[in-house]
């Protein structure tokens, strides 16, 4: 006869450190802004994110380049106007990222998964959208950084008024990368397949900047140049652009901005809804998601 024998090992409650929620949000933070660069991940998924990265750092090092051969002040980009000059590519970088981290855990049924364990809602949500806001704020403040820095190099005149225009265009670069990751977060947290989200990100900035387009050409037709302003409100990058050129004394790059102190306002007034209004959603999107 066989025999059996059983063993009480007892059980030991956990007596190490507890990190508590600030090291939950870091470790959550640090994880989703790996995977916006695709690091972690095949070969493949960072492909995209360092391309793109690659691309905005291009017409930088050619603006010093040329800067250094000609002494022109003119070849430098205006730092402020760099993101709207590059708008496009990071349109694509916020189309093609903004699914990885809004979308995975909702199309393989995850969620639920995190929130087994003691995780707020609010904290998940804030590491991804905040780790969506860094890396948007990597791609376009590094090669604003490298058009100061080489300018610098270069001799650049009037360093003093150089440093303010830089730091203007950091500030700036600060709110492209808030509205823009609320933006694409929002829209690809409601469409679980990637290549859906990807679409659906690139037609609402297209379908915006289309719209704000015609309206203003026509209104600028009709010499209806305050219309033509306010209409910048409704274009993510025109929206910010107010905000630099109305309220931290930016070079204009957009066709038009809203007129005076009182436009600058309502732009940063409605950037701060835009980021508050993503949070809220994306909070009951994944809040559901992990109740089903």
């Amino acid at each position: 006869m066989s025999t059996s024998t059983i063993h009480d090992i007892g059980y030991r409650h956990y007596d190490g450190r507890r990190n508590g929620r600030g090291y939950v949000l870091r470790s959550l933070y640090v994880h989703n802004l790996r995977a916006a660069f695709g690091l972690g991940r095949p070969a493949r998924a960072k492909v995209m994110p360092f391309l793109l990265g690659a691309i905005m750092l291009l017409p930088a090092a050619g603006s010093v380049a040329a800067f250094a051969v000609t002494k022109q002040a003119d070849a430098l980009i205006p730092y402020s106007s760099y993101a709207v000059v590059m708008q496009v590519v990071i349109a694509i970088f916020t189309a093609t990222q903004a699914p990885v981290l809004a979308s995975r855990e909702l199309r393989f049924h995850v969620v639920p998964l995190y929130f087994s364990r003691p995780i707020d809602h609010l904290d998940f949500v804030l590491a991804k959208i905040g780790a969506m806001a860094t890396a948007l704020l990597a791609i376009t403040a590094v090669p604003v950084t490298v058009l100061y820095v080489g300018g610098l190099v270069a001799k650049a005149p009037d360093s003093g008024r150089q440093l303010l225009d830089f730091l203007t265009a950091l500030v700036g670069c600060v709110l492209f990368a808030a509205v823009l990751a609320a933006i694409g977060m929002v829209v690809a947290a409601f469409t679980p397949r990637r290549g859906f989200g990807v679409a659906a990100v690139i037609a609402v900035y297209m379908l915006s900047v289309a719209f704000v387009a015609i309206v203003q050409t026509l209104a600028e037709v009709q010499g209806n140049f305050t219309l033509q302003g306010w209409m910048s409100l409704f274009a993510p990058f025109d929206l910010v652009d107010t905000v630099q050129v109305r309220l931290l004394g930016a070079e204009p790059a957009s066709m038009a901005v809203a007129p005076g102190v009182g436009g600058g306002l309502a732009a940063l007034a409605l950037c701060a809804v835009l980021v508050l209004g993503s949070i809220a959603v994306l909070y009951r999107r994944f809040r559901k998601a992990g109740l089903s």
